[in-house]
């Protein structure tokens, strides 16, 4: 399915600090790395997270509708990864909660104002 998704930054050191500490929550570690760009993931046959200065040089925005989720195999850690995030500096879109039956998810934004959740299913 998904192999890897990239989020625009424009302080490339400010994000690297910020998904070091995040998706290492979710079993995330550096995968790839240049001048660039950065990626992490749970190992090499596992979806990647990557963050990236724009190659046309221009300034990252935030796409709108586009959001990267978190799988978490437990409420307890979509709650850790959402109070993680909040703790980084991340912005609040949505508590921890259930949602559309046994979807539990958290909301929020990157510091570049990019959108996430983490969640995981319920029986």
């Amino acid at each position: 399915m998904i192999g890897y998704v990239t989020l625009g930054t424009n302080d490339m050191t400010r994000a690297a600090k910020f998904y070091d500490a995040l998706l290492a929550e979710v079993g995330g570690t550096r995968a790839l790395e240049s001048d660039r760009f950065i990626s992490w993931s749970a190992g090499p046959t596992s979806p990647g997270i990557g963050v990236i200065k724009p190659y046309d040089g221009k300034a990252a925005t935030v796409g709108n509708g586009m959001m990267v989720a978190l799988m978490c195999d437990s409420p307890a850690k979509v709650k850790a990864v959402y109070d993680k995030a909040l703790k980084l500096g991340a912005k609040d879109e949505g508590a921890p909660g259930t949602r559309w039956g046994s979807f539990y998810v958290a909301y929020f934004r990157d510091l570049d104002g990019n959108k996430l959740n983490a969640f995981c299913m319920t029986s």
